[in-house]
């Protein structure tokens, strides 16, 4: 199965969405603001990237526009999952370079479905 990176502040979160991919047989990564993302994604290269939006210093846009921009990460997939589900979000998310755009809470079907998406 799939590397999954989760950058998400919230321990709540990210232990959440392990759970839920775990069961389903991915190896996940974690990391605890979006520098630490990006510096996790370049050493590991993870499958796809679970990207918060609101973190504090990096947050998730800047995180993500780095992970596009960068040569050794502008090939992995990032998929935002948020609680900011405004349609303005949407569109700068993907304009950063998120391939998907999840709004919290979210199920494992909705998650597992954009990743396959995303991974293909």
């Amino acid at each position: 199965m799939a590397r999954v990176l989760i950058i998400d502040d919230s321990p709540t979160e990210t232990y959440k969405l392990t759970t839920m991919l775990e069961k389903s047989g991915h190896v996940v990564l974690t990391a605890e603001n979006g520098e630490a993302g990006v510096a996790m994604a370049v050493k590991e290269r993870p499958d796809v990237v679970l990207m918060d939006v609101v973190m504090p210093g990096l947050n998730g846009f800047q995180a993500t526009r780095q992970l596009s921009k960068l040569p050794e990460t502008a090939n992995i997939p990032v998929i935002i999952v948020t609680t900011k589900d405004q349609q303005t979000d949407r569109v700068w998310g993907m304009r950063q370079g998120a391939k998907a755009y999840l709004s919290k809470p979210i199920t494992p079907d909705v998650l597992m479905s954009a990743m396959a998406e995303v991974m293909r």
